[in-house]
């Protein structure tokens, strides 16, 4: 979400608390954010919360002073890509639905003319209210993007619908309204994923620990990006994702370099996030080797290096690699760019707690080709597998107009 204004509209709610976080990993992923508050939101969080996280002012007042003469209302509605009401409260969702502008937050709504999130979060009972629904169909019918509520335990001490999402949720709803504009259509993207199991006979194999997991999420956000993808993956219990143009399941280091080369020439980028095996067994065995020795002796050979190999081979293709380094990992990662001529690579020590194998979470570095870094914190695979695939449509396209890149040395 790199360069996009997002305004946030905080109403009266207790959950006005997790917007804070909202606000935070927005920011993070790059977006310019500024937040309006109802007077009755300042009950629950300080304006300077919000201050302090998004480095903006925070507009609450419908009559304060204008800064440099703008109107505020209208000022704050040309800024926004998109506005996010969090915690959305019935009150707000009846103004809202019948056009009432009695405070700066519901007069800046009807002064906008783009995409507006709306986040409910109250008492179950007046959520199911018959009023509130239809308020709700009245504002879903107007082409507003209604982010459900979750089930559960109640401010309130009453349990049932009506908990805000969690603030994750609601940045994922966020990042899909964006990729909703496709900035990868007409792209064709492979994604290898998992790990590739070498076989020592039919029972038996050599392998890795990767799950698959950083793989998949690419593809999703490739996906939502409007790519076709074709997703080659090894050794995984995951599920494909929906809208891709192709699942292919691999087992061998081999039969992932066939699959690769195979539709490589037709792609516009190739994101190899599989663990593929360095070595495999020279000669397996035809049947079960069973134990009648105390040693077991292996001869293991070299496989293809298929990273490599497309580096030589590439025209205009972006091939971007993954580095899991236990030391050195920036050294490793940089020798690993240049000797397979990538656009960049992410690198991550999997032995960082939240950054290994089987995790829904990482700690990784983009490294570029000139050598500049950006050094992520922990998060979601998800949210890394988005800021890839931004990298990604940076570079294909021509204008460079997805996000102005500048990292961190």
């Amino acid at each position: 979400m790199i360069g996009k204004n997002i305004l946030i509209g905080v109403t009266g709610g207790i959950a006005a608390y997790k917007v804070v976080e909202v606000a935070s990993r927005l920011k993070k992923s790059g977006a310019n954010v500024k937040v309006m508050m109802t007077k009755h939101a300042t009950e629950f969080v300080s304006p300077r919360t919000f201050q302090e996280i998004t480095n903006n002012a925070v507009s609450v007042e419908m009559f304060a002073d204008a800064a440099n003469f703008n109107v505020a209302h209208i000022s704050l509605a040309n800024f926004a890509d998109l506005i996010v009401i969090a915690p959305a409260t019935a009150n707000f969702l009846a103004k809202m639905a019948h056009g009432i502008a009695d405070d700066l937050l519901t007069t800046t709504i009807l002064a906008y003319d783009k995409k507006v999130l709306i986040c409910p979060s109250m008492n179950t009972k007046m959520y199911e209210n018959p009023a509130t629904q239809a308020n709700l169909s009245i504002l879903k019918a107007r082409g507003v993007e209604i982010l459900e509520p979750n089930a559960g335990n109640l401010a309130c001490g009453t349990s049932g619908k009506g908990r805000l999402p969690e603030p994750e949720e609601i940045c994922a709803a966020i990042g899909n309204l964006f990729n909703s504009a496709r900035i990868l259509s007409g792209k064709k993207i492979i994604v290898t994923a998992g790990g590739t199991l070498e076989a020592i006979d039919p029972v038996r194999y050599i392998g890795n620990r990767s799950s698959g997991k950083m793989g998949f999420e690419i593809a999703k956000s490739a996906i939502k990006a409007g790519a076709e993808v074709i997703l080659i993956a090894g050794n995984s219990n995951l599920e494909p994702p929906n809208g891709l143009k192709e699942f292919i399941k691999v087992e061998s280091a081999l039969e992932m370099r066939e699959n690769v080369l195979k539709h490589f020439e037709t792609a516009n980028c190739v994101i190899m996030s599989a663990a593929v095996a360095d070595y495999r067994i020279k000669n397996p065995a035809a049947q079960k080797i069973k134990k009648d020795s105390e040693v077991l002796t292996l001869e293991l050979v070299k496989n293809p290096d298929i990273l490599r190999e497309l580096g030589t081979l590439k025209k205009s293709q972006i091939l971007v690699g993954f580095a899991a380094e236990t030391q050195n990992v920036l050294e490793y990662a940089r020798k690993k760019l240049v000797e397979k001529n990538l656009e960049f690579i992410v690198a991550n020590d999997v032995t960082l707690e939240g950054a290994g194998f089987g995790v829904s979470t990482n700690i990784a570095s983009i490294i570029w080709r000139d050598e500049q870094v950006e050094n992520f914190s922990k998060m979601s695979k998800a949210d890394l597998a988005e800021k890839i695939i931004e990298r990604v449509a940076h570079l294909l396209s021509k204008d460079k107009k997805f996000f102005p890149l500048t990292v961190n040395q």
